[in-house]
């Protein structure tokens, strides 16, 4: 009863403070890095244990098939080269950083270990960033660019780690033993992720009930993640491929009545995961710094505290440097970037280079280390003082600093829903059009009207209010929706606005089923 008591009360408080969040415009995992930090110095607190070996798929796989789902394809091709050059370079500098000053520090540290810890401090969280970078009119570009690191530089940072805790546990390393079965991994991933999403599409469109539905979602995502580790595949890379492969055909097969309670859940089930992600490692912290007496704990803050500032810095430098080359590349007529490609400015640099925050992944592979694992107590610690620092330093700064740089949006994700709104309503009024019912004549002029009402006011939605049930609504609501799909198939459109209006069509649909 204790238990269960305490788990209410984290998840009412998890809730006050993302309303606090809200209310003073920043990221919610700043205030949890915050709490959990308290948690060791509650008298009588709660001191749960989870193996390690599931702190991964538990809090990784969800969170990550949520992003992969909703992420743009186009966008990521466009946006390739900078976002190649987070996923790669930032993450091998800031690992290599955190590596050679944890291990100069403490050279009773081996080189495994520090590696480990650089990979496990190396991967920003862009939930954090993007929950500040949504609230000002920052750049469609410069979002796009830390979604798509979010989303892939996991991948490579943990690809990283599995090869730190690899050589840790043998006693002579060599990279012909570890590249084949890396370089296969990789491959294989990719495949599987494939595979197992046109397999798992087959299986969803027989699932008609939502219950079932969403708990068969999540169960994927778990059964993708276990597959890929126990084949030796990365369990990351593989459940990105999945997601991304069946957000493809997913929204063609799927029903309004499943889709919306689907995503509910699902959003508020990340939120749960980075709580209980927060409260648990705070949690660990306990008896490492119970077990530690006052000069340890000073040495172990001033360690943390110095490899806060090398993420911080590590980032920085790169992210200047590859501004700095690729301005200098394009001045001297070396290189001439497509109009897809965002040029860098000073100002987009820095605020990219501001966007380190640290958040669950972190956490999860830390926590994931071998029990045995050499300096696994203070790797730990490091990871969290890692996320609590950055989020608290760069999380309670962003916003002041993004307004501070004055930089503006074009909103091209507002364009682009107005231009699918008229497409769909063209086709909503092609699909009816021959019917001389009395309801025909009824939509025809209110599809007009709000065809009028886009070219007056491009950024409204789809008016709801008193549509009738009846199946040539649904008819019509069908048509739009096959007109908006085809639209981001050809990539007129992309995910963001597609996804805008795909909500705003589920709504229509639902009210027209009564």
């Amino acid at each position: 009863m204790h238990t269960f008591e305490w788990i209410i009360g984290l998840l009412l408080g998890a809730v006050a403070l993302s309303a606090l969040a809200r209310r003073i415009n920043v990221p919610y995992p700043t205030l949890l890095a915050i709490c959990g930090a308290l948690i060791p110095f509650i008298p009588h607190g709660p001191s749960w244990a989870l193996e390690p070996d599931l702190a991964l798929a538990l809090f990784v796989a969800p969170v990550l098939m949520d992003a992969a789902y909703d992420t743009s394809l186009r966008d990521l091709r466009n946006n390739w080269v900078p976002v190649s050059a987070l996923v790669f370079a930032a993450v091998g500098v800031t690992t290599a950083a955190v590596a050679v000053l944890a291990h100069t520090l403490r050279p009773d540290m081996p080189w495994s270990a520090a590696i480990a810890l650089g990979a496990i401090v190396a991967p920003p969280d862009a939930a954090a960033a993007t929950a500040i970078l949504r609230q000002v009119n920052l750049p469609h570009r410069i979002l796009k660019v830390l979604e798509g690191e979010s989303l892939l530089n996991d991948a490579s940072a943990l690809l990283i780690y599995r090869v730190a805790v690899g050589a840790a546990a043998v006693n002579h390393f060599t990279w012909t033993a570890f590249a084949p079965p890396v370089l296969l991994a990789l491959v294989g991933s990719l495949i599987a992720g494939y595979l197992l999403a046109r397999i798992w599409t087959r299986v969803m469109v027989r699932i008609t009930e939502a219950p079932s539905a969403i708990i068969t979602q999540f169960a994927g995502a778990f059964t993708v993640w276990i597959l890929a580790e126990r084949l030796g595949l990365s369990g990351i890379l593989t459940v990105v491929v999945f997601a991304i492969t069946i957000a493809r055909t997913a929204p063609a097969r799927t029903p309004a009545r499943l889709r919306v309670p689907a995503y509910a859940v699902w959003d508020t089930a990340v939120f749960v995961l980075n709580v209980l992600a927060f409260m648990l490692i705070g949690m660990q912290l306990r008896p490492i710094w119970e077990r530690l007496d006052e000069f340890v704990r000073l040495e172990y803050c001033g360690f943390a505290a110095l490899i806060v500032v090398a993420v911080i810095l590590a980032r920085i430098a790169w992210v200047m440097l590859y501004g700095v080359t690729f301005r200098a590349l394009i001045r001297s007529g070396l290189v001439r970037p497509p109009t897809t490609f965002p040029v860098p400015t000073l100002q987009s640099g820095i605020v990219v280079s501001w966007c380190g925050m640290r958040g669950i992944v972190t956490l999860a592979a830390a926590f994931a280390l071998p029990e045995a694992f050499p300096a696994r107590d203070i790797i730990l610690f490091t990871a969290f003082a890692v996320v609590l620092g950055t989020l608290v330093v760069q999380g309670l700064t962003l916003r002041p600093l993004i307004l501070a740089l004055g930089l503006k949006d074009e909103d091209p994700v507002a364009a682009e829903a107005s231009h699918a709104r008229a497409v769909g309503y063209r086709a909503a009024l092609e699909e009816i059009d021959g019917d001389s019912s009395d309801v025909a004549e009824i939509l025809r002029l209110e599809y007009r009207t709000m065809l009028l009402r886009i070219e007056s006011d491009p950024a409204g939605g789809i008016a709801l209010a008193g549509l009738p049930a009846d199946p040539l609504r649904r008819r019509a609501i069908a048509a739009a929706r096959r007109a908006v799909l085809q639209l981001r198939f050809a990539e007129e459109i992309g995910d963001d606005a597609f996804h805008l209006l795909e909500e705003e069509l589920d709504r229509a649909e639902l009210s027209a089923h009564g």
